[in-house]
C-alpha cells in the first residue's frame, strides 16, 4: 500500500486527555517517524508535532481519533 508523509499538529488544552492521547499514539507507533512535545506553561497547554509515514487511511483514522478527545485540537498537513 502506498504511504504518504504527513505532519500532525496537536494542541492539548485538557490535561486529562493526555493519557488517552499517549495510548492512541502508542497504537500507531509503527507509522510515527518522530514526535516533539512542548509544554507551554503560560497558556496551560501542550503542543505536540508528529511526523508520520503511513497510508492515507491510517493517518486519517489517527487524526480522527485524536480530534475526538476532549480539549484536543488536531490539524494534519500532507506531502504531495
Amino acid at each position: 500500500m502506498e504511504t504518504r508523509v504527513a505532519v500532525m499538529s496537536i494542541i492539548v488544552e485538557n490535561i486529562s486527555s493526555v493519557e488517552t492521547l499517549n495510548n492512541i499514539l502508542h497504537e500507531y507507533r509503527d507509522y510515527i517517524i518522530g514526535r516533539m512535545g512542548i509544554p507551554y506553561h503560560q497558556k496551560k497547554i501542550n503542543i505536540i508535532s508528529i511526523a508520520l509515514d503511513a497510508p492515507q487511511d491510517i493517518i486519517s483514522a489517527l487524526s480522527g481519533r485524536v480530534g475526538n478527545l476532549e480539549g484536543v485540537s488536531v490539524k494534519t498537513a500532507f506531502s504531495k
